[in-house]
């Protein structure tokens, strides 16, 4: 039975992509900062919850512990940062800091411990259209995820047996979204579950390594 690790799993892209391994008779170990929410999933979803902070490298060593061997690491824990979305004229510098904690500096962390558990597995981090667009008040997000598709790139490169992806997922109905957009109506944005075939399908198939986005792996599947 193949293990998965997908961190930020208690809500959103996170819990379902899971949730979708799990039904696919994957072992699946979740992470992510809030127990109250983490846990509550992990029993209705079926996973195992090991909540805490991705950014402090004790709970990344509990995670690597946990996962001896491993065939799938999920970068999914991610901070939108400041809210409302401030211009990079104006952004505290120590809230970009922790922007880029959490999104660049933990993934590129747990995946130097979790290498030797691999073997040739995927390493999958999800990034966003904000990595390669220049959107007002995305500066902060937007960098970090083009500093994650970059390191992910190298990734691949320096890891040939490994399959390394930087997934765009494309704008969702979830909670990080929500806070992009405060006091906005974002129902029109499609569930996290819609997202999940195209990840499924890089599991199915194992393109090569490298920067795919969702919406182009649901159209040609």
């Amino acid at each position: 039975m193949p293990t998965a690790l997908v961190t930020g799993a208690s809500a959103g892209l996170g819990r379902a992509l899971a949730a979708a391994l799990v039904r696919r008779k994957w072992t699946v170990i979740g992470d992510a900062r809030d127990a109250t929410a983490l846990e509550p999933a992990a029993r209705e979803d079926g996973f195992t919850a090991i909540p805490g902070d991705v950014t402090d490298p004790a709970h990344r060593a509990s995670l690597a512990e946990a996962c001896p061997s491993l065939d799938l690491l999920v970068n999914n824990a991610s901070s939108l940062g400041v809210s409302p979305l401030p211009p990079l004229a104006r952004y505290p510098l120590p809230d970009l800091e922790d922007v880029y904690r959490v999104n660049v500096f933990a993934p590129l962390a747990l995946t130097q411990l979790l290498l030797p558990a691999l073997a040739r597995g995927v390493v999958i981090n999800i990034s966003s259209d904000a990595a390669v667009e220049a959107y007002e008040g995305w500066g902060g997000y937007g960098s970090a995820k083009a500093a994650l598709d970059q390191l992910t790139a190298v990734l691949g490169a320096e890891h040939p047996d490994l399959s390394v992806y930087a997934v765009d997922p494309g704008d969702l109905r979830t909670a990080m979204h929500q806070r992009a957009f405060p006091g906005e109506d974002i129902s029109d944005r499609p569930l996290p579950s819609s997202a999940v075939p195209a990840f499924l399908r890089l599991l199915d198939e194992r393109p090569p390594s490298g920067r795919y986005r969702a919406a182009d792996l649901l159209v040609t599947a």
